[in-house]
């Protein structure tokens, strides 16, 4: 038996939590110490597994298979791809800068009248971590809607308990509609258990396994009616639809970001919502083959009008952390643009861009978040000449811009020209039109950083302070990771591409 690598990977956040939790109510210093501690312990983990797997190997490696509920074939079944490893990387590299990004943030809610509540904050960004990488590893369809519908908990409290004004409304909205994206998945899991349970099915009794089902569907061995098969791949892309978001299931993100902790929201926008979209190349795709290329063009069409709307209502903002959000809404359309192009080269690009996407939107919202708490604004017109008090500040926030509007030389191009690149020899209008909106991302972006950076210094703003040194370990290495993947993004490729490669298949006109 080989060490569960897997199963320490995501338990050592929950111990954490733990641990955290127990610390003394009149030490919040240790508190977030420890979860830093515990988080940094979980990094070194993800890296073990980043040297130690073998991208010419086994598509899941470091697998992990023990009977769950065997009343009807649930497993816990965890295992390790290319994907899931960037991702699972991208998870445990950002949680501890997070966590000393927001190291003030619990202690800064007034209301709620307990000497605990740093506890809890740093206590419920690890149990998202830990929810969110057994995400990535399950291999078992049930284990893996648990976890996909259980973060939402942590995060509703996160968003609920630490956020603005409006926290609780926002909160609320957050909540209802992933349940209700959750529960029409709920409905097509035992759909699908319903599928593979049939007594003149390939399977001996149910199955729950993403690896047997895999292999069953493309070869055309579920042997039900495609509509079945259609109204099954619609129940789980809603749910992952909404998560991503894709318009027009975004709604909830736009006010969840701003009322939300600067880490909170990146954590949401950079990490948990990196689940929907896995799900759709690890699920939708591998799952149902036929119904993803039945649907494709019209998914193509909602991520294009995404990439457009976004940027177009980044555009008329005037409050900068909801610009921001509304590019992600413009980001996560390309993204799923290169899922569903289904070329080898457009969801190599996807899975990088989210990776990168993960960097860039953390780096920017963070500083963002860094410079309205010392103003004390979110609004646009509040700001003026930036550079000449925080000149550091201006200047990170000017490369994370960048970085956004994916400038060659950092790290989001390189993924945004695979994913147009993979998508123009099959849906050429979609390409031209997302190359098109580039053109408005460098707007919003340019437009934004003159209107708070340069200029001259309004009242009020002369004694914005540049960053600190606490600040700056977190800004440092999400740069210097823009960077290094904008010039050398070979070593993430080289685990992506043999598991892209294994995703797509031929029914679904991909290129093995």
């Amino acid at each position: 038996m080989t060490f569960p690598w897997l199963t320490v990977l995501w338990v050592l956040p929950v111990l954490g939590a733990i641990v955290v939790a127990l610390v003394p109510a009149d030490r919040p210093t240790i508190a977030r110490s420890v979860a830093v501690g515990f988080a940094t312990g979980t990094l070194a983990v993800s890296v073990v597994l980043a040297v130690a797997f073998d991208s010419g190997g086994d598509r899941y490696q470091f697998l992990e298979d023990h009977s769950w509920i065997a009343a009807f074939g649930a497993r816990y079944t965890l295992g390790l791809d290319g994907i899931g490893l960037v991702l699972v990387l991208l998870t445990t590299v950002l949680t501890p800068l997070l966590l000393v990004a927001g190291w003030h943030d619990g202690s800064r809610v007034a209301n709620y009248g307990s000497r605990r509540i740093s506890h809890t904050y740093m206590a419920l960004i690890l149990v998202v971590e830990s929810m969110v990488i057994v995400s990535f590893l399950a291999l078992d369809v049930l284990l893996f809607y648990i976890f996909f519908e259980a973060m939402l908990i942590p995060m509703y409290f996160l968003i609920g308990g630490f956020g603005g004004v409006h926290r609780t409304r926002t909160a609320v909205k957050f909540l209802l509609y992933n349940l209700f994206g959750g529960l029409v998945m709920l409905a097509a899991v035992i759909g699908l258990y319903v599928v593979t349970a049939r007594p003149d099915g390939p399977f001996d009794g149910g199955t729950f396994d993403l690896r047997e089902i895999a292999d069953a569907a493309s070869s055309g061995g579920l042997g039900v009616d495609p509509m079945v098969l259609n109204a099954l791949f619609l129940g789980f892309m809603f749910a992952f639809a909404i998560k991503a978001p894709l318009w027009p299931f975004h709604t909830w993100l736009p006010d969840a970001a701003v009322q939300s902790t600067p880490a909170t929201a990146v954590l949401m926008m950079s990490v948990v919502d990196k689940v929907g979209t896995f799900a759709m190349l690890r699920f939708c795709l591998e799952l149902f083959p036929e119904s993803s290329q039945t649907f494709a063009p019209w998914i193509i069409t909602l991520a294009v009008i995404g990439i457009v709307y976004g940027a177009i209502l980044a555009i008329g903002q005037t409050d900068m952390m909801r610009l921001i959000a509304y590019t992600s809404i413009s980001h996560f359309g390309f993204i799923i643009l290169g899922i569903f192009a289904m070329t080898g080269q457009s969801q190599a690009g996807a899975t990088l861009y989210m990776v990168n996407h993960g960097i860039s939107t953390a780096a920017l919202f963070l500083i963002a978040g860094f410079l309205v708490s010392r103003r004390g604004s979110r609004a646009i017109a509040d700001y003026g000449g930036v550079q000449k008090v925080a000149p550091v500040l201006a200047g990170t926030f000017l490369i994370s811009g960048l970085a956004t509007l994916s400038l060659p030389g950092l790290a989001p191009f390189i993924s945004e020209f695979l994913v147009l690149i993979g998508t123009f020899g099959r849906y050429g209008v979609a390409a031209i039109v997302a190359t098109g909106a580039l053109v408005l991302s460098a707007i919003y972006i340019l437009w934004l950083y003159q209107r708070v950076m340069t200029g001259p210094v309004p009242e009020g703003s002369e004694k914005i302070s540049d960053l600190v040194p606490r600040e700056a370990m977190v800004v440092v290495p999400l740069l210097a990771l823009l960077i290094v993947f904008g010039v050398y993004p070979k070593p993430a490729l080289d685990v992506i591409t043999p598991a892209v490669q294994s995703t797509i298949v031929d029914s679904a006109g991909g290129q093995r």
